[in-house]
């Protein structure tokens, strides 16, 4: 057995989180693909069924209001409002990610006023939301400019209405500032809309201490909420009664049966709503955040940086020097719960990774993607992963 085998058992066995593996649906495979979708909780699929059996085929339609079907989207907001540093009655949950950055950012845009006429995006981010952000300027008549981070204090002015960031590089797991970008985007007049599909459920984020005014994020990755889970919009507290969203329904409106032909926006997170709520999904991912209760968000962050160091330094031992170039920061200021490696034939060793029993993913063109869960990720997994990666390099 190799030191660091023998590191990583030490490792496990002194692991506080270590109990909550147990409580997912894993198998032998290292599983490491938790950034793209997280592993199912072992105790959905009863609850599910419940769902299903008794609350839609024995109650029916009573379920709205017996099983408490139409509370569920701000009730569920709730328990993730915790894991992302916000207090309750500001985060809804609907609809997907998509749908929440358009009503997100051309809300913001609303708030912002006729007088400023330019958008910002995050030039490095996923794709959707550089589409959405182009719509969204097409249709409120703004300008859109495309930077990285970096670039955005220095671009920011007095044209400028909203911009849309990612907290963490979906390529790269670059973690980007916070707390510092969302000052200077205040400093500006401007509105800061981040987008948390990376950072949920791995990180701490601090929504209300750090002022951020709109959020959005899946939950089927850290969260674990299971494929196509719904997403969640943050809208800050004092920014709610002003909140103008581009897709009002009538699940949001202030009397829902009242079937008025003139809208009025209900109180609160509740405007985020759009129409019917998914509840099949919607009360499978509520489930699946049973698996947070008692777990603190800043544990899981430093087990993240600890496994994430872990599996760098397994890297580096297992492999040839040059062989892999990590895109991912070093500084754990700067990175998020994943770990990218630059490979010249990434999408070939990934195929071959997956089918020696190591999942992760491929991203175009030469970087393959490591996501650590803290939840179920062990340490053990970080070692074998990164020694089976090494003997396919060789």
């Amino acid at each position: 057995m190799s030191e660091l085998n023998l590191r990583a058992e030490r490792l496990d066995a002194a692991d506080a989180l270590a109990p909550l593996r147990s409580r997912f649906a894993l198998d032998d495979v290292v599983y490491l693909d938790g950034n793209s979708l997280g592993a199912l909780p072992a105790h959905v699929p009863d609850r599910v069924a419940d769902v299903v059996r008794r609350e839609w085929g024995e109650l029916r339609i009573r379920s709205w209001t017996e099983s408490g079907w139409w509370t569920a989207p701000e009730r569920i907001g709730d328990r993730i409002a915790p894991l992302v540093g916000a207090a309750p009655g500001q985060v809804v949950v609907g609809d997907s990610t998509s749908v929440n950055v358009f009503k997100a950012l051309v809300g913001a845009v609303r708030l912002a006023g006729d007088d400023r006429t330019e958008i910002l995006v995050d030039a490095t981010t996923f794709p959707t939301d550089g589409y959405i952000a182009e719509s969204a300027a097409r249709l409120t008549g703004r300008t859109l400019r495309a930077l990285t981070p970096d670039e955005v204090p220095g671009a920011l002015g007095p044209r400028t209405a909203a911009v849309l960031l990612n907290h963490v590089d979906y390529r790269t797991g670059r973690l980007h500032d916070l707390p510092a970008l969302t000052a200077a985007i205040h400093a500006a007049g401007a509105f800061a809309v981040w987008d948390l599909c990376h950072s949920a459920g791995a990180l701490p984020v601090g929504l209300d201490e750090h002022g951020v005014d709109l959020a959005v994020g899946c939950t089927y990755k850290y969260l674990n909420g299971g494929p196509g889970s719904p997403a969640f919009l943050y809208v800050r507290r004092a920014l709610q009664p002003r909140f103008d969203s581009p897709l009002p329904g009538w699940n949001s409106h202030a009397e829902p049966f009242g079937m008025s032909p003139d809208y009025a926006p209900a109180p609160g997170a509740v405007r985020g709503r759009v129409g019917t709520p998914d509840i099949l999904s919607m009360l499978a991912l509520e489930a699946a955040l049973d698996v947070w209760d008692g777990v603190a968000v800043d544990a899981v962050r430093a087990k993240s940086l600890a496994l994430t160091d872990f599996f760098l330094e397994c890297v580096s031992a297992y492999t040839e020097p040059g062989r892999l170039e990590p895109v991912t920061p070093a500084e754990h200021g700067r990175r998020g719960s994943q770990v990218s490696l630059r490979c010249d034939d990434a999408g070939e060793v990934m195929k071959r990774l997956i089918e020696a029993g190591v999942v992760g993913d491929f991203r175009q063109p030469d970087v393959l993607r490591f996501g650590f869960t803290p939840l179920y990720t062990t340490f053990a997994d970080a070692e074998r992963a990164a020694r089976i990666l090494g003997s396919l390099l060789r």
